[in-house]
């Protein structure tokens, strides 16, 4: 099984923090002592962030494989241009289209990474509240949490529109080169040196 660099990446960050997660988890718990119901407590309000979590890593997976395919047809049409390819103009266009759809990727990547950033805070943010620090009152502790959550809500999504926006743009890409490649038959059609050839 041959994999991508970005996927070992996105690996070892799901690694790190289911790790990162249990490690934390058993310190809480052993600092709470014998108080099972607040580690309960705790287990249950880190589930949402750590689904969304699973999620987030999920969408950089498939951003990534997008991203991987948008390089491979840029680097297929390159080569047609520096073999010199007959419709130039119609291969800048295609590149200059699949630039714009790296473009809209790299701005899902980073919104999803953020959304997944937010995410690792809140559940660190529930931990540190769930030791029992005295000097963080509890107001300041769930507004930090709502913002730090809420604002991995709002990242998240913006990532899902923006990979929206991106697939919208493949298949209109895909509508233009099937209208090209059918005005290639056709001119090849009612040319008769070439439909002689044929």
């Amino acid at each position: 099984m041959n994999m991508s660099y970005r996927e070992v990446i996105v690996g070892g960050a799901i690694f790190c923090a289911i790790v990162g997660f249990f490690v934390v988890l058993s310190m809480a718990a052993e600092w709470l002592g014998s108080d099972q119901s607040s580690v309960t407590d705790v287990i249950q309000l880190a589930l949402t962030p750590a689904f969304l979590l699973t999620a987030v890593a999920a969408l950089l997976n498939v951003f990534s494989t997008r991203l991987g395919r948008v390089a491979d047809r840029v680097h297929l049409l390159s080569a047609d241009l520096q073999r010199g390819a007959a419709d130039t103009e119609f291969l800048s266009a295609q590149l200059d289209f699949l630039r714009r759809r790296s473009l809209i990727l790299d701005v899902a990547v980073m919104l999803a990474t953020v959304g997944g950033v937010a995410t690792c805070a809140a559940v660190l943010v529930l931990f540190l509240g769930a030791l029992g620090n005295a000097d963080v009152s509890v107001k300041a502790l769930r507004a930090i949490l709502f913002g730090l959550f809420g604002g991995a809500i709002v990242f998240t999504l913006a990532a899902l529109v923006t990979f929206l926006i991106e697939m919208i743009m493949a298949g209109r890409g895909l509508r233009v080169v099937c209208r090209q490649h059918q005005k290639t038959a056709d001119k090849n059609k009612s040319d008769p040196a070439l439909a002689a050839l044929a």
